[in-house]
């Protein structure tokens, strides 16, 4: 995900139009109520994979997890629908500066630990209705361990580790 030393997380997606003047919904996973107050940009992916900047002029909170964004350039609700469904990336600055240090989000480059064992960095979070599925790559294997009550022993953010203790056998089905 580097471009130009520049990391960027994915905090959602286009998730549809609102109104006819090309305003669009963006649903994120900040943990927060937010305008984007001061949000220079927001990142879509294009077909070769780079990063394009996308300009807000305006926003308001619709919800929790949504932000209605005029973005500059989209003015109809045509040019609008050609974003929807598209992923949203904000740079790793922006990212720490709106995102709520409570949302599973938060947790992306944190180090899993289990007993004294270091298993790797959370390189995605996928929420999911009863527990949050962190990615990392294991022995070079992408791997997936549930966080919930079973699971979690606790989170130490001053050193940006989570300690788990993983049900028997679950590292075998992705290493063996």
């Amino acid at each position: 995900m580097a471009k130009n030393n520049l990391q960027y997380i994915s905090i959602g997606k286009i998730a549809g139009t609102h109104g006819l003047k090309g305003d669009v919904v963006l649903k994120h996973a900040l943990g927060k109520k937010t305008t984007f107050k001061d949000l220079k940009a927001i990142f879509l992916k294009d077909k070769s994979g780079s990063f394009l900047p996308w300009f807000p002029e305006a926003s308001k909170i619709k919800s929790d997890n949504e932000t209605y964004l005029k973005l500059e350039g989209i003015n109809t609700i045509e040019e609008a629908k050609n974003l929807a469904q598209k992923e949203v990336w904000l740079t790793e600055a922006d990212f720490k500066k709106y995102a709520s240090g409570s949302a599973p989000i938060s947790l992306l480059g944190y180090t899993l630990v289990e007993g004294d064992k270091e298993l790797g960095a959370v390189e995605e979070i996928i929420e999911q209705p009863h527990q949050v599925l962190c990615r990392l790559h294991i022995e070079q294997k992408e791997v997936f361990i549930p966080l919930h009550e079973e699971t979690l022993i606790k989170v130490d953010a001053k050193n940006k580790k989570i300690f788990v203790e993983l049900p028997e056998g679950l590292l075998d089905v992705y290493l063996t």
